[in-house]
């Protein structure tokens, strides 16, 4: 056989469509959401966005990048929003253009929580998280370069349904931008996880303690999301032993067994599971979600085409998300059916304003 027919064979199971819930997918690639902070000031994707996501089409899937569901909840410079009409146009571009070359896309939502800093956000904003407990660490600022994390202060009980209220419009908006559906973030330190995380919230409320009080609020978040938009277009991402972002958590694994648990009799569309840090040994992220959760697992973290494909193969999961490939690949999905080698992408581009490696990476002839 050739060479382009053997790799064709090896990566067959990446090529066959498959059903997320409502979200009926051409092949079981999916692009997993970055940050690429790309978006003007205002958090409004433009050209430079509608242009990066188009050439990505092919893939089964697109997962776009975690979005703010409200300004409280922004964390990065040029981090798109999904809360302002202007935000909504300049995502409803993007779809448009995923969709006319054949494509799929939901919006993640992404609330930082105590990830974030007063430089970024509009004066008199707040930093909120579920306990007072400041991050370790600094993040970058445009107009003041880098800068501690802020110290959060507490949401209030009667908050956190305000906040769980965000996310029900974001999804609503989201869909009014013409996403196919949406993502809830549910990892890398942000507001869920911050609930989730033994070490992030002291809570005393309904809220704290008990593992099945702290999954309460990302619980709630998805019931909301699902009721907006129907529980088939509604996925969510979640990464056990995972401490970015200064998390910590007595016993990951149990906390988001739990997670799942709760989650399992909603209907969703996928749980999107990261694969457990090298560092946290023993624990399988993805066995742990299949003996948790009756629904379709998209993979990640890790993955090439032949290890992607086994992974389908053995029925660890429906689909198989990629991430660091997607950037300096636009066209991956050409990429990995045909064999063909990879481009590497420029650490140094992955988080600066412009075209620079975002959109100046070419596709095979």
């Amino acid at each position: 056989m050739e060479r382009a027919s053997l790799a064709a064979l090896a990566v067959a199971p990446l090529f066959e469509p498959v059903q997320l819930g409502e979200l009926r997918l051409a092949n079981r690639i999916v692009m997993a959401p970055m940050t690429r902070n790309r978006a003007d000031s205002d958090g409004v994707p433009g050209d430079l966005m509608v242009e990066h996501y188009a050439a990505r089409a092919a893939a089964g899937l697109i997962v776009a990048e975690g979005c703010w569901p409200s300004v409280t909840g922004q964390a990065y410079c040029r981090q798109p929003g999904i809360e302002t009409a202007a935000q909504v146009a300049g995502w409803r571009r993007v779809t448009d253009a995923v969709h006319a070359r054949g494509g799929r896309i939901v919006l993640q939502l992404m609330h930082a929580g105590r990830i974030g800093s007063r430089h970024i956000k509009p004066a008199g904003v707040d930093t909120v998280a579920p306990s007072a407990v400041q991050a370790s660490g600094e993040i970058y600022t445009d107009s003041a370069g880098m800068q501690p994390f802020d110290l959060p202060r507490a949401l209030e009980t009667d908050e956190v349904a305000a906040v769980v209220e965000e996310f029900r419009r974001a999804a609503l908006n989201a869909i009014e931008a013409g996403f196919d559906g949406v993502e809830l973030h549910c990892t890398s330190g942000y507001l869920p996880m911050q609930f989730m995380c033994s070490g992030t919230n002291t809570r005393t409320d309904q809220y704290g303690g008990s593992a099945a009080n702290r999954v309460r609020f990302a619980v709630a978040c998805l019931q909301a999301m699902a009721a907006a938009v129907g529980a088939g277009r509604v996925g969510f991402r979640i990464n056990p032993g995972n401490t970015y972002n200064d998390t910590r958590d007595e016993d990951s694994a149990a906390t988001h067994a739990e997670l799942l648990r709760q989650a399992n009799p909603l209907g969703l569309a996928y749980a999107h599971v990261m694969r457990a840090p090298a560092d946290v040994p023993g624990l399988d992220a993805f066995a742990l979600a299949r003996a948790n959760f009756d629904g379709p697992l998209i993979l990640n973290d890790g993955f090439d085409a032949p290890s992607a494909a086994a992974a389908l193969e053995a029925g660890a999961g429906e689909a198989v998300s990629f991430a660091r490939h997607f950037i300096a690949n636009p066209d991956l999905v050409a990429r990995l059916r045909d064999g063909l080698d990879l481009a590497r992408f420029d650490r140094r581009t992955l988080y600066t304003a412009g075209a620079a490696g975002y959109n100046d990476y070419p596709a095979v002839a």
